[in-house]
């Protein structure tokens, strides 16, 4: 769910239009690491989760069976200072970056999410969706439980602590309430005793675990668990492996214990981790996402190939696929826009006038590049046409004769449950228009998408592995009919957007 909040005013101008991206939810981290500073670690881990979510931020420590903890809105380096981190002591710690796709975009929905329990207080993180929030939240009611905020966070936190609180210990406690939840959660969990991380029986949102040497020989091994393998580099920390779907591993001074809760787990991975959300330098399958964006371009380009001068990537995200095309067509690459990595920083809202001249505050075209050439552009994805079309435009105005459009994944047809913000189906333009109508609309000469089959070989893994369900309307997780009608509007798919 977008802002709703007059907070959302901080974010964005309150006229902006939606990106073309799908965006994400959230990112978690966790550290166990007594002696260490693991406030500062923390944030370090989530200064490279940023791109997971950008609207709020925060870190909860545990130290001597107290908690100290501080969020807010803003970026990573926005809510946290030094100061900030010093008043954060502790052996343990959860943080997180978030992107509302439940609950509105407030300081009090910032997370991490912390609640009193009969055994101290637990503070909670989650990236993903629970599809049955609506039933979770009438049993918290029904039990009297007075909820502080909007997001469905705050209901898994408040069903572990009604579970320790008729009680049972943390972790069967933990357990108890994960079977009453249904739909997507990677989870970082801080409780007096140690760290829980926690995936979902389908594993559709990534949680890692890595390892952190002690400053000498003899301290005893410390880990980490974290969103993606990145967060692991930045503090020196060695992957270990991932979390496995239906997995919770309990972390504390005996160590790491994993615990196999879900009884019939099935590895359902978001495709879209792989396209576009996780940072090209994170390991996923034993390789880098660059790697597997290289192999999708080059796919690409055997499906789809066209007659033009340079190939160029939108910035960042689509330039190892573009680099892949190229590769394989032996049409040059070049740089054709320059992005503005820092206006996504500024809380100063644009003039009307700038912000009709659309995407050049955050792209600006290369004009000798450009001139007199035939251009092909590829992207990750292509949801809503309003950033492509003025994307197109701005190319033309640089001198391009010629525009094409490449992208390296299928038509985005169906909205997601598990943690996208994906907007209802009318919004999404491949499911109300043919591939030929949406290149009308954003102006290209030419658009193509990847296949459904060529995203898929392209990981090297079993494709029933992955969920698409955003490509395919087939949804791993079953999603109950009054939240599918929230977004499923259209009574039939148009079978022109599946070409």
């Amino acid at each position: 769910m977008m802002p709703t909040s007059d907070d959302s005013a901080l974010l964005a101008p309150a006229d902006q239009e939606r990106p073309d991206k799908p965006e994400e939810a959230c990112g978690v981290f966790g550290i166990y690491a007594p002696g260490e500073d693991v406030a500062k670690l923390t944030y370090f881990g989530l200064y490279t989760l940023q791109h997971r979510g950008q609207e709020s931020a925060g870190i909860a420590t545990f130290k001597d069976g107290q908690v100290y903890s501080h969020k807010d809105m803003g970026l990573v380096s926005q809510v946290f200072s030094e100061p900030i981190l010093q008043r954060l002591p502790g052996d343990w710690a959860v943080g997180h970056t978030r992107y509302s796709t439940t609950g509105s975009s407030r300081v009090v929905n910032a997370q991490p999410a912390i609640v009193e329990t009969r055994l101290g207080q637990l503070a909670l993180t989650h990236n993903g969706n629970l599809v049955n929030t609506a039933e979770l939240r009438e049993e918290l009611v029904q039990a009297n439980v007075e909820l502080l905020t909007t997001t469905d966070s705050e209901m898994i936190a408040f069903a572990i602590a009604g579970a320790v609180n008729a009680g049972k210990a943390w972790l069967e406690g933990t357990i108890s309430a994960l079977h009453r939840c249904r739909g997507a959660f990677s989870l970082a969990i801080a409780t007096p005793e140690g760290v829980i991380g926690v995936r979902d029986p389908n594993g559709v949102r990534p949680l890692v675990i890595g390892t952190l040497e002690g400053l000498t020989a003899s301290a005893p091994l410390r880990y980490v668990i974290a969103s993606e393998t990145c967060a692991l580099d930045i503090i020196g920390a060695e992957y270990l492996r991932d979390v496995e779907p239906g997995e919770l591993v309990w972390i504390t001074e005996a160590g790491l214990a994993s615990f196999h809760w879900a009884a019939q787990p099935q590895r359902k991975l978001c495709i879209f981790e792989m396209i576009y959300f996780a940072r090209p330098d994170s390991v996923m399958h034993d390789e880098s996402l660059y790697s597997y964006r290289l192999r999708i371009g080059r796919q690409l380009a055997i499906e789809s190939t066209v007659d033009v001068d340079l190939v160029m990537g939108v910035p960042d995200s689509g330039i190892p696929a573009a680099i892949g095309f190229s590769q394989q067509s032996e049409i040059p690459y070049a740089e054709g826009l320059i992005k503005n990595r820092y206006v996504g920083r500024t809380f100063i809202q644009p003039t009307q006038t700038m912000r009709e001249s659309g995407i050049r505050m955050k792209l600006n075209p290369l004009k000798d590049v450009l001139v007199g050439k035939r251009i092909l552009i590829v992207d990750d994805s292509l949801v809503r046409g309003t950033t492509s079309r003025k994307i197109i435009k701005a190319l033309r105005d640089a001198g391009a004769i010629e525009v094409h459009m490449r992208i390296s994944s299928p038509p985005v047809t169906h909205p997601c449950f598990y943690g996208i913000d994906t907007d209802s189906q009318d919004q999404l333009i491949a499911a109300t228009k043919s591939v030929a109508e949406i290149a009308q609309q954003i102006g290209v000469d030419s658009l193509a998408y990847l296949s459904w089959e060529g995203m898929l070989s392209a990981t090297g893994e079993d494709p029933e592995h992955f969920c698409s369900a955003c490509f395919t309307g087939d949804y791993p997780i079953p999603v109950p009919e009054q939240v599918k009608r929230s977004k499923l509007v259209l009574e039939k798919q148009p079978a022109s957007t599946l070409a």
